[in-house]
């Protein structure tokens, strides 16, 4: 039986913290952001730690 490989699109996308938890950059910001709020794109600075529901389905892919 071959190893599993992994998933070359999650390596790019997510990073695992010290603790297990998943990070992502905020989605929404790559383009038309004019219509996008002040608000909004401050928020959604720099990375965030994905819910535990959807980091369970990106951890199958990691490892």
């Amino acid at each position: 039986m071959p190893k599993m490989k992994t998933k070359a699109s999650v390596k790019k996308r997510f990073k695992l913290t010290a603790t297990g938890k998943v990070k992502v950059a905020a989605a929404g910001k790559r383009h038309m952001m004019i219509k996008r709020s002040k608000r909004f794109l401050r928020n959604a600075r720099g990375m965030m730690i994905l819910s535990d529901s959807d980091s369970r389905i990106v951890k199958k892919f990691i490892h």
